[in-house]
């Protein structure tokens, strides 16, 4: 596995040296970003305008690193940098197993989605911000970190509030969700935007082989193009909604763009700042646990009791008497319900029949309100909607997933989908994030492609000798409401009759590959600008008018007159008359 990716061994007692430095710190620091149990700054909490309406985020807008780089550029600038222990600017090494990560993850969506433009260096600055490259680097051979890296618990305790959704898969937390990885995506996010990065047959976000490959589709969603600067900003904030966070993964972007160097696993610099440093500590819950070997973060020290203040000067220097007798218990502070806390349950808002032909856009799309227990609709809840089963119909941009916000009547409208070449019923099926309540199916119709008419492309008579061959091919054109039709299946018969639609016995044929007759074909297609050309035509000794038909799924019928005659031959000229 290691060879298969790539990866670049230590080298050298040097080298070695500088990752036992940089295992020592993490050890002394306690690996910030394991477990840490932190809140959100202020602004960070707040959700900006620009971030798509439509996701919420990857990360549940966890807390981050905001170490800033160097002013300095990187040396040499640009360039892909030297291999293990190049020189450079400090903070622009990459850990050699990490770096190998977001770099196959830009060439794999370069294929997959290559109208994204997704640079692998966005890659490192999302790692970079979200978990310091995988720890500076510590992972095992397979790219998989030596230890889980967890978020805090999302219990809205200054963040948002997220409810368990994995039952503790990923990060060990039966009540709130955790993100989780190099990555930092919560379990709800894994469970659609996740990849098999390393081919290995699983989904693992601790991976940074699976987490970059899930980070770039994630970042390419939504036909985002992130050669694009209102694009770019789209994609940033949707994995986390902070106007800082855009700017700062933007400042990292610039300065991997202008040059690297790749390091050993294990010896990428460790950031020191938090987002959500200073913070109290999150309270631990019951029955969560925490992975072997972390701590959770100090919270501010305890402030210095109040001066006394001089007699006169408004103050007392006695305090009060204690309200509660002693030994009695307080009152925990009353907890408001969040919107997604009140939904009951999921109600359709007016969906239309949804059917649309194969590779076509669905004109309607699905809508679906949240309600309480009374009927009373709910906005600000998120709403998954998920095509489930076997079909290649997707949401524009070909994600299956798509979760979008509930607006001020408390209806969530789903992406258009687009429908696959698979014909017949789709399955989309909505349901609450964050919440335990029925989910709600959608049924859509996908249809064959179809014409409504067919047309000859020229008007040349189609005639032929017996025993010859017709010097002219059928061409026709395929529409469907006057637009091209493209891909759509025909049948050719030669006919017996207008009125008898059975191949006929004699006449004009095509040839199969063996040479052989045949006067029916079948699994014809229109190309892509709905032309449908026929093999050539023979004719045999019978002579006469034949007739042609072609027929296309949708009904569009066309038929064609052949003519087979004998070639006219001229009468002998007159013999001149006798001379006198």
């Amino acid at each position: 596995m290691a060879a298969q990716f790539g990866r670049r061994l230590r080298k050298g007692a040097a080298t070695t040296a500088v990752a036992a430095v940089a295992v020592a710190a993490l050890s002394a620091s306690q690996a910030p970003g394991v477990n840490d149990h932190g809140r959100q700054t202020a602004a960070d909490a707040t959700p900006t305008p620009e971030a798509s309406a439509s996701d919420g985020s990857a990360t549940g807008n966890s807390p981050y690193y905001t170490d800033l780089p160097p002013l300095k550029s990187p040396n040499p600038s640009p360039s892909t940098g030297p291999g293990p222990g190049g020189t450079g600017a400090t903070e622009a090494g990459i850990p050699a197993t990490v770096l190998d990560a977001y770099k196959k993850a830009e060439t794999a969506l370069r294929e997959a989605k290559p109208g994204c433009n997704l640079p692998w260096q966005l890659l490192a600055a999302i790692g970079r911000v979200e978990s310091g490259q995988a720890r500076g680097g510590r992972v095992d051979a397979d790219g998989t970190t030596i230890k889980k890296i967890l978020g805090p618990q999302l219990d809205g305790n200054g963040f948002a509030l997220i409810k368990d959704t994995d039952d503790g898969a990923y990060d060990g937390n039966s009540s709130y969700d955790q993100a989780v990885g190099p990555m930092q995506f919560i379990p709800s996010t894994w469970a659609w935007a996740g990849r098999d990065g390393n081919g290995d047959g699983k989904k693992d976000p601790n991976n940074i082989y699976d987490a970059a490959l899930a980070a770039g589709h994630y970042l390419c969603r939504n036909s985002w193009d992130l050669s694009q600067q209102g694009d770019l900003d789209r994609a940033i904030l949707s994995y986390n909604n902070s106007r800082e966070y855009l700017n700062l993964v933007m400042r990292w972007l610039e300065f991997y763009r202008k040059g690297t160097h790749e390091v050993p696993d294990g010896a990428g610099t460790l950031p020191d700042n938090r987002s959500d440093d200073g913070a109290s500590p999150t309270p631990t819950i019951p029955g969560a646990t925490t992975p072997a070997g972390s701590t959770p973060r100090p919270g501010p020290k305890p402030e210095k009791p109040a001066t006394p203040q001089k007699p006169g000067g408004g103050g007392t220097t006695t305090p009060k008497p204690p309200t509660t007798p002693p030994g009695t218990p307080s009152t925990p502070p009353a907890t408001t319900p969040t919107p997604t806390d009140t939904v009951d349950h999921l109600e359709d808002a007016g969906t239309a029949k949804l059917t649309a032909m194969a590779g076509d856009t669905f004109g309607k799309r699905i809508s679906t309100r949240a309600e309480t227990e009374a009927g009373k609709a709910v906005a600000k809840v998120r709403v998954r909607f998920t095509i489930v089963g076997d079909t290649d119909t997707t949401f524009t941009g070909g994600e299956s997933v798509a979760t979008v916000a509930t607006n001020s009547s408390g209806v969530a409208v789903a992406p258009a989908l687009r429908a696959g070449e698979k014909t017949g019923a789709v399955t989309v099926r909505a349901t609450v994030v964050g919440r335990t309540v029925p989910g709600l199916d959608y049924k859509a119709t996908v249809t064959e492609r179809a014409a409504d008419t067919l047309a000859r492309t020229g008007d040349a008579a189609l005639t032929c000798a017996p025993g010859g061959e017709f010097a002219n091919q059928v061409e026709v054109k395929a529409t469907y409401n006057g637009a091209v039709a493209d891909g759509v299946a025909a049948t050719a018969t030669l006919i017996t009759s207008a009125d008898d639609a059975t191949a006929n016995d004699k006449g004009p044929y095509f040839k199969d590959a063996d040479g052989e007759t045949v006067r029916t074909l079948t699994g014809l297609k229109t190309d892509a600008k709905g032309l449908l050309k026929l093999p050539k035509l023979y004719a045999d000794d019978t002579t006469g008018t034949f007739l042609l038909r072609i027929t296309t799924a949708g009904g569009a019928t066309l038929t064609v007159e052949l003519t087979v005659a004998a070639a006219e031959t001229s009468s002998p000229s007159a013999s001149a008359s006798p001379s006198a």
